[in-house]
């Protein structure tokens, strides 16, 4: 799967979820807040969990105040497994699980998302670098072209001097011939060659 995709698909979750959270707060603010009795006075699970202050405990089937000191009612209060906050039929055991599972999974989500960015990165910098390498290959391969050009170049030269034939008597030499060749002195044209090369 595309990583964009993972990386956008995360993103739209995660607003849903605000969106969600954020309508949910402006229907419970336009109703009128209802008037709770005390926990301890509930006798239902629905009843008492109808205010988000109250703990209801399954063993004893009571409703008491939630231990706002702890973030988790310690089992003096009442055991886990058996507490209920919220909804009755998630006791409050399962919810710590199950938002530490959702939890766990959206930090390993956005540490996936980041090595992937960091990996793109550094790759795309690796890419950069080969490149940069490239050019410098190509230049010297051109400059080292260069370089034996100009000394076959020079070598030609020198060979030129030393038989006594410069570039210019060379170049002349090539016009007189493409000249001869095109007329109809052929004869002059063996006779001049003779003469040229001794």
């Amino acid at each position: 799967m595309d990583k964009s995709r993972v990386f956008v698909s995360m993103w739209g979750f995660l607003l849903m979820c605000v969106a969600f959270s954020l309508t949910e707060a402006a229907a419970t603010t336009t109703t009128h807040p209802a008037v709770h009795k005390p926990c301890n006075t509930q006798t239902s699970c629905e009843l008492c969990l109808a205010n988000v202050s109250c703990l209801w405990c399954q063993t004893n089937s009571s409703c008491s105040d939630y231990p706002v000191s702890y973030v988790i009612p310690p089992a003096s209060v009442c055991a886990l497994s058996q507490a209920r906050w919220g909804v009755c039929w998630v006791n409050f055991e399962a919810l710590i699980i199950a938002m530490a599972v959702v939890c766990g999974t959206l930090l390993l989500a956005v540490s996936v998302c980041c090595c992937c960015c960091c990996c793109k990165r550094r790759r795309s910098s690796s890419l950069d670098r080969e490149e940069e390498q490239f050019a410098r290959r190509r230049e010297e391969i051109r400059q080292r072209s260069e370089e034996r050009k100009a000394e076959r170049k020079g070598k030609h030269d020198e060979i030129r001097k030393k038989y006594g034939k410069s570039r210019q008597s060379c170049a002349s030499v090539i016009n007189i011939h493409k000249r001869l060749v095109t007329s109809t002195h052929y004869d002059t044209f063996l006779h001049f060659r003779e003469i040229v090369v001794s």
